[in-house]
């Protein structure tokens, strides 16, 4: 199953004194790749709001396996992981160009009601989850649907 992959390179301002990506940028680039998996998926989140509905991140996990540095070209991997009727899990993977893992984390984010209450996920929104970017195979195969 192919993953949807988002290049990232990080700024100087992101990197800390010792010259490696200070740790709450990591999920800043998961954001950045969910929003654009999403938007590959023929939905934003900017649409989902539109139509009254939120999604939160209810659950946030980071694995640190090496150092990201300034400037340094990587590729984040997004997938999701798993859906269930009111929320849905991505799951990502930082790598270098050559294959060596960075981090890799997930995130659940769940779906809120315009009265800030939990509901199902928007039908749209299941089917552009299930249909995933363009091109790509489907990333929520039925027998892992929760």
């Amino acid at each position: 199953m192919a993953d949807f992959v988002v290049p990232i390179r990080p700024r100087y301002g992101e990197v800390d004194r010792m010259g490696f990506v200070y740790h709450a940028h990591y999920l800043v680039y998961f954001e950045l790749g969910r929003t654009e998996f999403m938007r590959a998926s023929g939905i934003s989140y900017a649409q989902v709001e539109q139509r009254g509905h939120l999604l939160v991140v209810s659950e946030a996990q980071v694995r640190f396996v090496q150092p990201c540095r300034y400037d340094e070209q990587l590729e984040l991997a997004v997938r999701v992981a798993r859906r269930g009727g009111a929320s849905v899990v991505f799951a990502y993977e930082l790598r270098s160009p050559d294959g060596d893992l960075r981090a890799s984390g997930t995130t659940r984010l769940g779906c809120l009601a315009p009265d800030r209450r939990p509901c199902r996920l928007p039908d749209d929104l299941i089917s552009a989850l299930e249909a995933g970017p363009a091109g790509s195979p489907p990333l929520v195969p039925p027998s892992e649907r929760a």
